[in-house]
């Protein structure tokens, strides 16, 4: 009996240090001009894994970042997110072309505001993260973006 509880304790235990992850999220307001400015979304990847850019080639391999906004009457969103230029690779374990960021990547989200008042702007990034050995499944994170009122 005790020695299952231990190793519940120990399963237990490695299922939150894999939680965490190896992608941790920043997200900012950029500068605001003539009403329109960009959420900013900073991934930063631990050494030697990834994330996957916006759009693949296939979707029959890894999940692409997405990120998803919600609508709200004080903003619109004035095109797609916008991702740095991926890193472009044959991936031997998918076996097809990837697109990927590692490291430290800034995604943007251009939206013009639509009232003078404060509002936020949220919503959620959906990745998959993998190294050279594994890859995580694929983890949704919540933000929100406090946007102030104009002066």
């Amino acid at each position: 009996m005790i020695r299952s509880l231990l190793f519940f304790a120990f399963l237990l235990r490695a299922g939150f240090s894999v939680a965490g992850g190896p992608v941790s999220w920043v997200f900012s307001l950029g500068p605001e001009v003539n009403g329109q400015c960009e959420v900013l979304l900073t991934a930063t990847c631990e050494e030697g894994w990834h994330l996957y850019a916006l759009t693949l080639p296939r979707d029959d391999g890894p999940f692409p970042t997405e990120i998803r906004v919600q609508p709200d009457a004080a903003f619109e969103l004035v095109g797609a997110p916008v991702e740095p230029t991926p890193i472009e690779v044959e991936d031997p374990n998918f076996q097809m072309l990837v697109r990927y960021h590692g490291h430290t990547s800034v995604f943007r989200v251009p939206v013009r505001r639509l009232s003078k008042d404060a509002f936020k702007v949220s919503g959620q990034v959906e990745y998959m993260c993998c190294n050279d050995k594994m890859c995580l499944p694929p983890v949704k994170v919540e933000f929100h973006v406090p946007i102030p009122a104009v002066k």
